[in-house]
């Protein structure tokens, strides 16, 4: 890598950018707005709050290795600035998606050196780390373990999944969620008011809906808030006084529809699908459509939210409401059959009707019990009387013998041994249909334990030893 490439300006000791600089005017808005310090640091309360352990270990310098890891304009690189001023630290950067194992190595031996000869510490900010191969990520795991440098790795991805487990194992994991509105409007006034860094040199006005729209629409994310800020003071005319008068029209033309954080294989993936599920089996209608209309939306593919209806029609309403799975079959097939657009009016119609079902979840749990049992205890061998007998020869192994014809009996039941040992996985609820389920099944057992108690459970005979 040259000395003067990307990165070579990143490698420094970190300090507040310096007013007036020419290249910093030339920077876009939110570059020059990133925080300096703790104090100007909006959001993520949950982390760096008073009395908080990230907060605790920058205010004592107490830094190991880190890894940020949230969605886009959160924070995760200023932070890490933040962290290197706080510290005193050389700040030096690369990025997962253009460096390689020679950036890695000369970084390496560069902060080896400042350590031995200077005494400063080296942060190594490493933004999309998840995009590092494993050949990459393994080169830095001996220095990280030593000491040499503090790692901070940024990530809009899931680490347990996307950074290999023995760097996880060595880091501290911080995830940082997407700003609240209100925290996006005081970054923004902030920008409007900072004559040195932001726009406070301009005469702005900007009226209240205007601010908070480019707040929503920026869906949590600083950076694409303070760029469209940035675009609607410099692409608007000023008034005869010399104002600048942002008001909501404006505001609309300076930010792109809000954009929904999901991808295909990723988090925003399994988590919305998550959130969908669970709310269908919490019996919140309204819920499950907001998450619904989230993945239409995003362009889920129709098939993949249709499967996880029936599934969830299967094991969690269940025997409560068998239409349930009728109904979530169906709006698969016309989901399939029709495509998108038209697709979400049955998947709406199959969610809502899942949603505010009865629940039981008594077959998925007696298929969970039987299924153990088959894994870990001794496996039960056929009965004989119920082993086929539709063959030459079934009859000479005595296989069918004492098999006796449900539907020849009142009621078409009969007290009869079908498994060989007393097992019970099936409990039915009270819930819905299922009461009146739970009404036939308990007479039936106890039908087959008076027969037991009775003596009257026919025996099938022993299997023939010559067979």
């Amino acid at each position: 890598m040259a000395e003067d490439d990307l990165f070579a300006s990143q490698d420094h000791t970190a300090q507040p950018p310096q007013s007036g600089a020419p290249a910093a005017s030339r920077a876009p808005l939110a570059a020059r707005m990133r925080p300096r310090t703790l104090a100007e640091f909006v959001g993520q309360q949950h982390i760096l709050g008073q009395g908080k352990l990230l907060r605790r270990a920058i205010e004592a310098d107490r830094i190991q290795s880190l890894i940020f890891f949230g969605p886009p304009g959160t924070g995760k690189t200023s932070l890490a600035q933040v962290i290197a001023h706080q510290t005193r630290s050389r700040f030096v950067r690369l990025s997962g998606v253009e460096s390689n194992v020679a950036d890695i190595r000369r970084e390496l031996a560069a902060a080896a050196n400042r350590l031995a000869n200077a005494g400063q510490t080296t942060i190594l900010f490493i933004d999309e780390i998840h995009r590092f191969n494993k050949a990459q990520q393994d080169v830095l795991l001996p220095d990280v373990e030593n000491g040499i440098v503090r790692l901070i790795g940024a990530t809009t991805h899931n680490p347990f999944f996307f950074v290999n487990s023995p760097l996880v194992s060595r880091s501290q994991i911080f995830e940082l969620e997407p700003l609240g509105e209100s925290e996006l409007e005081e970054i923004l006034r902030r920008a409007l008011a900072d004559p040195e860094r932001g726009l406070g040199n301009v005469k702005v006005r900007i009226d209240d809906d205007a601010l908070g729209h480019l707040a929503r629409v920026a869906d949590g994310d600083a950076r694409k808030a303070l760029n469209a800020l940035e675009i609607a003071v410099l692409t608007t005319s000023p008034e005869p006084d010399g104002t600048v008068h942002i008001d909501l029209a404006v505001a609309e033309q300076s930010i792109q529809k809000k954009a929904v954080v999901y991808d295909a294989d990723e988090d925003g993936h399994y988590d919305t699908i998550s959130a969908f599920i669970k709310s269908m089996r919490g019996s919140d209608p309204d819920a499950a459509l907001y998450w619904l209309a989230k993945m239409i939306h995003a362009g889920e593919d129709p098939r993949f939210i249709a499967r996880r209806i029936v599934i969830c029609a299967a094991e969690d309403v269940g025997l409560a409401d068998p239409m349930a799975l009728v109904l979530a079959q169906a709006a698969y097939q016309a989901a399939e059959f029709v495509g998108w657009p038209e697709a979400r009016i049955p998947l709406a119609e199959a969610t809502v009707y899942i949603a505010t079902a009865n629940k039981s979840n008594s077959a998925y749990m007696a298929i969970e019990a039987a299924l153990a049992d088959v894994k870990q205890g001794r496996t039960l061998p056929v009965p004989v009387h119920l082993r086929d007998a539709n063959y030459p020869g079934a009859e000479r192994l005595g296989h069918g013998k004492g098999y006796e014809y449900a539907h020849d009996h009142p009621g078409h039941f009969v007290a009869q041994d079908y498994l060989g040992a007393f097992r019970r996985y099936y409990e039915p609820t009270d819930q819905g249909v299922e009461r009146k389920i739970k009404e036939r099944v308990e007479r039936w057992r106890a039908e087959l334990d008076r027969a037991k108690q009775g003596g009257q459970q026919p025996q099938p005979p022993a299997p023939n030893s010559k067979s």
